[in-house]
């Protein structure tokens, strides 16, 4: 279900919210900790996420800061919730070169937590694609 996408813990810095590795392993579902903490990727199309289309906003499942807006949310056909813009200071971005090439990887800016990455091709008005682990994410509805 898994897939390692490296060794580092989540996005290196100081944040507003910081626990130790034992910390978060009791705050969090194993699977969630993965993603989070650890950089793994859920299987395409594995997230209820992924279908969730009622109004309200997708928030970190690490530390509940809200990240995106659900009208940001559009169908990318990639098998991984995407949306076209953050909310204001919500994400921060960091160059990930796990794979063999460069990619922009996006993190809780507030706990470091790993959501996924960025994209150049995604829908105007932004044209980027933030294609995030629906594990990585809560949504709260309006």
């Amino acid at each position: 279900m898994f897939r390692p996408m490296g060794s580092s813990r989540a996005a290196e810095g100081t944040f507003e919210v910081n626990l130790t590795e034992d910390e978060w392993k009791a705050k969090l579902d194993p699977k969630v900790f993965e993603v989070l903490r650890h950089e793994a990727t859920e299987a395409p199309g594995s997230s209820p996420l992924l279908y969730e289309h009622r109004a309200g906003i997708f928030d970190c499942a690490g530390c509940e800061l809200p990240l995106f807006d659900s009208k940001t949310k559009y169908e990318s056909g990639t098998g991984w919730p995407s949306f076209y813009q953050p909310l204001d200071n919500a994400v921060g971005e960091a160059t990930d070169t796990t794979l063999g090439m460069s990619r922009t990887e996006v993190h809780c800016r507030r706990c470091g937590g790993h959501l996924g990455h960025v994209f150049n091709d995604g829908p105007q008005p932004t044209g980027l694609r933030y294609c995030m682990n629906g594990l990585a994410l809560t949504f709260t509805p309006a």
